[in-house]
């Protein structure tokens, strides 16, 4: 049975421009998409790959670098 996604974006994501991505939380898996594009390709993780993805973050390991 098909499950309607509850697409969520980054509260961050205000003003004029509103480059993000949506995410979507179900109990087996995460989607990913570009939030100007709701129609084109989704990005599919594991939650294990999420998890790991998100506690990276946190760490700092995808910190842009200095400018």
């Amino acid at each position: 049975m098909y499950e309607a996604m509850c697409w969520r974006h980054s509260s961050f994501s205000q003003g004029s421009d509103q480059t993000c991505v949506d995410v979507a939380i179900s109990p087996s898996d995460v989607r990913v998409r570009d939030s100007k594009d709701p129609d084109g390709p989704v990005l599919r993780f594991s939650i294990v790959e999420w998890e790991i993805f998100l506690l990276g973050a946190a760490n700092g390991e995808f910190d842009l670098p200095s400018r």
